[in-house]
């Protein structure tokens, strides 16, 4: 049985309130701010260990729950709990923020009590986009936790942090105004906004696929997904690194993990019309952008590409489902594919986060990105150069790694889907390994390009602390998957159930069908 500590308000509510305590403390004291911001990001990721530790990897059912009442007139709970798929996002979370922590230690100068008890408070309301089970408090840590971010850019950005702060404002806002008039349809249809309760909601196909159209719009902009992909790139270059690190590690994978949590288990008739969409989208995201990559010529450029290009390995291995059940009916191999898509958002949460916090290392000491500046950093920066090649070889897909675990799994459920989806999902490993180990070939090795690049140091402690553990953690799930995979394996059997069982209520689903059969004949005679 498990405790009923209140273990996910902590893991929620420590940081924020931390956070808060940091900008109070000011910046006359820096030091004992810094301190005590770390002090705070270690142990709000002490207080998520026990949601791994005492997690009962036997069922799907929803764990740590707390349930008390918010709103009552119109029923909105304060309602958390975790399952096998939000718990390891989680951790993510708390594990990547003590990296950003550090990072901006020594960088951060300007007011660093706002620019760290930003981080908390942002780390708090991701926290509680993974664990509620209100949809309107669910809403309300999505839309809270962009105002963090905003003021990160904005404040701590690049030149350009004024564009690029309004246009991924003005991108995610229009995204969340669909999913919350879903939110509030759904609501009038279960008289609850119980998450759970929406799951269990007989809908009409036209109503699912309304549905799951407002949630896509909210979902594929966060991920980003092409080609509501442009504020993403913008966003990385302006941001400060500790920015970076949260873009890429943890904001991404909410849109991936919204369509787990609600368009896949709420419309799953519609998910399955529309899977094509999804699937065609996914497949243009690891092509093309692959492509698009290669042609960067700013560092941060290219690893933000390469990030919509991987989370595109991610959609594709949550919507093939539908065709590997048409085509061979394995729910078995359905599970594969999600499955595939959760390791690959976990190990990019690791990759992608280290890969910025290198260029954000070669930043602090030369103050640019641009790849023709450098050339030769390893004759200089031995260490440094070590890491960049591992991070590089690992975000290829480098077998051993995390990053050819989780691609290797969707290929692998794609190819029971279609043989050409797996072929098109593979030319990742021809592309990652080209647009970054040509940038790895040209900042790393070579003769060394100018006197800045001659006289650069190589990594200090709190920068070699940061990657080798980074390093560890990609290295111990490429080697060693299985305890990820089984404590999520319950959770996405489950869904893959969900989603195989229609929703359409009883009278309607044969006028469905029929007028299915009907729109098919029509395309065909047509």
């Amino acid at each position: 049985m498990l405790p009923q500590f209140p273990w996910l308000s902590l893991v929620v509510w420590l940081p924020i309130i931390g956070g808060l305590a940091v900008i109070a403390n000011g910046d006359k004291h820096p030091e004992p701010t810094k301190r005590l911001a770390l002090a705070i990001s270690v142990a709000t990721f002490v207080a998520s260990l026990p949601l791994w530790i005492l997690f009962d990897s036997g069922t799907a059912a929803m764990q740590f729950v707390e349930r008390a009442a918010w709103i009552p007139a119109i029923k909105v709970q304060y309602y958390l709990g975790v399952d096998g798929i939000s718990m390891p996002l989680i951790l993510l979370t708390t594990f990547i923020t003590i990296f950003v922590v550090i990072a901006g230690w020594e960088v951060i100068t300007y007011r660093p009590s706002y620019y760290m008890g930003a981080f908390l408070i942002m780390e708090g309301l991701m926290v509680g986009v993974f664990s509620a089970l209100d949809a309107i408090l669910f809403y309300f840590f999505w839309e809270a936790m962009l105002i963090p971010m905003f003021i990160i850019i904005g404040v701590w950005g690049g030149p350009n942090r004024v564009y690029a702060t309004i246009k991924f404002f003005l991108y995610t806002f229009f995204g969340s105004v669909f999913m919350l008039v879903a939110l509030i349809y759904m609501f009038f249809q279960a008289e609850s906004f119980s998450i759970l309760d929406f799951h269990a909601l007989e809908l009409g196909l036209r109503a699912q696929i309304l549905i799951f159209l407002a949630f896509l719009v909210a979902f594929a902009v966060k991920v980003p997904m092409f080609p509501v992909h442009t504020w993403l790139p913008d966003a990385h270059v302006e941001a400060p690194t500790g920015g970076s690190v949260i873009l890429a590690a943890i904001m991404l994978k909410i849109g991936g993990y919204g369509f787990l949590r609600f368009s896949l288990p709420i419309a799953p008739d519609g998910s399955a019309q529309l899977d094509w969409l999804i699937i065609a989208l996914s497949l243009i995201a690891v092509v093309y952008i692959g492509f698009v990559a290669l042609v960067q010529q700013d560092m941060k450029k290219l690893i933000a590409y390469s990030s919509i290009a991987h989370m595109g390995f991610v959609t594709l291995g949550f919507f093939v489902v539908f065709a590997i059940l048409r085509e061979t009916g394995s729910a078995e191999g359905a599970a594969f594919g999600i499955s595939g898509g959760m390791v690959q958002m976990i190990s990019h949460g690791f990759i992608s986060g280290a890969l910025f916090l290198c260029v954000g290392v070669l930043y602090d000491r030369m103050h640019t990105r641009q790849i023709a500046d450098y050339g030769g950093v390893i004759h200089t920066m031995p260490w440094f150069g070590a890491f960049v090649v591992f991070f590089a070889m690992a975000n290829a897909g480098l077998p051993g790694t995390s990053g050819f675990v989780g691609e290797f799994m969707v290929i692998l459920a794609s190819f029971r889907a279609d043989f050409w989806f797996a072929l098109l999902a593979a030319t990742t490993l021809i592309l990652a390994a080209a647009f970054t180990l040509w940038m790895v070939k040209r900042v790393v090795f070579g003769p060394v390009g100018n006197e800045q690049v001659a006289a650069l140091t190589d990594l200090d402690r709190r920068e070699a602390l940061n990657l080798a553990v980074l390093a560890a953690a990609t290295l111990a799930i490429g080697i060693w998957p299985k305890p990820l995979v089984d404590v999520m394996e319950p959770s996405i059997q489950h869904l893959v159930q969900q989603v195989q069982v229609s929703k359409l209520p009883a009278e309607a689903a044969a006028i469905d069908h029929d007028a299915t059969v009907m729109d098919l004949a029509a395309a065909h005679a047509n």
